[in-house]
């Protein structure tokens, strides 16, 4: 499978298909270690180097799983990327629970998870990866989800990656989230490597090409692309009119705005997902898109609708109709 290093840390280079860890974690039902081994093999045997995960995800189930898979790989052949920015500690109060209600992770409420962007909270943050990995290093940590504590994390968050980094506990450093105004203003303000923009730049959402993308270009920062699917509308070749977008039920608009997608990839013989891959990938500061699999069946889908060869054509219908930017990269 076709890699791409990161700019600035040409030693770090992704696979341009990466897996998830979000379903490792219980996301969105329960899963056996064994489908889990069996997704990560099923990609693996396809190709797939690049495997992202965090403590967020089944508060810290999908670090556990993962890392133990990992342990039986030779550690050079594969990049890594966790995350932090939020500790888990224990929470006998919720134990009774389950994480699902409000997270979304079929996983019971022991821990619980608590922000902390100082440096040692940083420090303490990666140590605990470490340690439910079972691995002497990780390759990139992206500092999770702060959005609401952005002065914070540019002032003290990154700045204790970046530490991180010049030690050599981690290779690249940068953050990740589903605002691409925050990320652009980590690309811009601060020394950082990589970053993940969930869900802003896809078929239907173009908004990272107004300030992430270009911003990235500009600092050569290299993108990693999640939700390329949008949570599930641009996830089936035919969306249903209750398809969720950005993990909510789709608006009916954007429901017609996909249908009107898959008429134009119908009429190329292609699938609105095997679209959607392409699209996104075809940014040069896109260095690889994260795709989550909930068993061997999706994992061998996403390989093959990401090897899939896009006509030329179904890109011109697509800006005619005005369901794609004129100033978009595409294959």
């Amino acid at each position: 499978m076709q890699t791409s290093p990161l700019p600035k840390r040409p030693d770090v280079a992704l696979t341009s298909l990466g897996l998830g860890g979000a379903q490792a974690g219980n996301f969105g039902g329960e899963r056996s270690d064994e489908q889990v081994a069996q997704t990560l093999s099923t990609a693996w045997d396809a190709g797939v180097r690049y495997v992202d995960t965090a403590p967020h995800y089944g508060l810290g189930l999908s670090e556990l799983r993962l890392g133990a898979l990992l342990r039986e790989r030779p550690r050079e052949d594969y990049v890594l990327s966790t995350k932090v920015g939020r500790l888990l500690v224990p929470s006998p109060a919720t134990a009774h629970e389950r994480d699902a209600a409000d997270n979304g992770f079929h996983v019971p409420a022991d821990l619980r998870r608590s922000w902390d962007l100082t440096r040692d909270g940083i420090r303490r943050s990666l140590d605990d990866s470490l340690g439910r990995l079972g691995l002497d290093r990780i390759d990139i940590a992206f500092l999770h989800d702060p959005e609401d504590r952005m002065d914070e994390a540019v002032a003290e968050a990154i700045p204790a990656l970046v530490e991180l980094r010049e030690e050599g506990v981690v290779r690249a450093v940068g953050a990740g989230m589903n605002f691409s105004h925050h990320l652009a203003r980590f690309v811009r303000e601060c020394d950082i490597d990589v970053v993940l923009c969930a869900g802003r730049y896809t078929l239907l959402d173009h908004s990272a090409l107004a300030d992430l993308l270009p911003a990235a270009t500009q600092n050569d920062v290299g993108v990693v692309i999640g939700g390329v699917y949008n949570s599930g509308l641009l996830a089936v070749d035919r969306p249903g009119s209750d398809a969720t977008f950005d993990y909510a039920r789709a608006p009916r608009a954007l429901v017609e705005r996909a249908h009107a997608l898959a008429d134009v990839c119908e009429r190329h013989a292609i699938t609105l997902p095997q679209a959607a891959l392409a699209f996104v990938a075809a940014h040069p500061a896109v260095v690889s898109t994260v795709v989550g699999a909930r068993d061997a069946a999706e994992a061998t889908d996403a390989v093959e609708r990401a090897s899939t060869t896009i006509p030329t054509e179904l890109w011109d219908d697509l800006r005619t109709a005005g369901l794609i930017p004129e100033d978009a990269a595409t294959p």
